[in-house]
């Protein structure tokens, strides 16, 4: 689905964050992205989501090479690519229902063929009695569980999460792990970001390892 060969980035003329990444993201396939503080893990998410391109090296996807793809091109390829951001990215003004839906508002569907679609996909991450509160009145874990449902709204066929379950407990970790391994499940490939170690260690999942601006992969 995704290919870096020796993939470098640079900011400026700045040092190399990223230096010959090479990995390839496999159709169905479930991976945890780590590393320490500063590595470079957002940054990786952001090459994957093509909101980055690299300063050399070759990016392949979905077969096509990203350097070669028009700008114009771009936003309907990010469709079938979901993202769950660290700061959720939530609109305080709209309910959870609306920030859900929006992406299909802002492609221009109406309501009435997606209404159905948006609240049994709030009722699988368990906000379906919260479809109609505000953000402000929801709890970190209600926060990261609309965001991840907004990036599944149009059913993408990846979804990377950068530190998903940075700001909750433990048990709802857990809960939303077991949320990422359904999708997984469902067929979507699964890229989590995450430094914490114990949360890994529940999956049998490759473990991609980024340190120095190097990568290395676990199977």
């Amino acid at each position: 689905m995704i290919r870096f060969e020796n993939v470098g980035l640079r900011y400026g003329m700045g040092p190399e964050i990223l230096r010959d990444i090479s990995f390839h993201l496999p159709e169905r396939s479930f991976q945890f992205l780590s590393g320490p503080s500063g590595a470079g893990k957002t940054t990786l998410l952001r090459l994957l989501f093509m909101s980055l391109k690299p300063t050399r090296g070759l990016i392949t996807v979905f077969g096509r090479d990203l350097s070669r793809i028009p700008r114009n091109e771009l936003p309907m390829l990010r469709r079938r690519v979901g993202i769950v951001f660290q700061d959720f990215r939530l609109l305080d003004h709209m309910t959870t229902y609306e920030n859900v839906s929006l992406p299909l508002r802002v492609r221009g569907r109406e309501e009435a063929s997606y209404r159905s679609d948006v609240i049994e996909l709030l009722k699988w991450v368990g906000l379906g009695e919260r479809m109609h509160v505000l953000p402000p009145v929801l709890s970190g874990g209600e926060k990261q569980r609309a965001a991840i449902a907004r990036a599944l709204i149009e059913q993408p066929e990846i979804l990377l999460a950068d530190e998903p379950t940075g700001n909750v407990d433990p048990p709802l970790a857990r809960r939303l792990l077991r949320l990422f391994i359904e999708l997984n499940r469902l067929g979507t490939a699964v890229v989590i970001a995450t430094h914490d170690v114990a949360l890994m260690e529940q999956v049998d999942a490759r473990r991609m390892v980024l340190s120095g601006g190097r990568l290395e992969i676990h199977d």
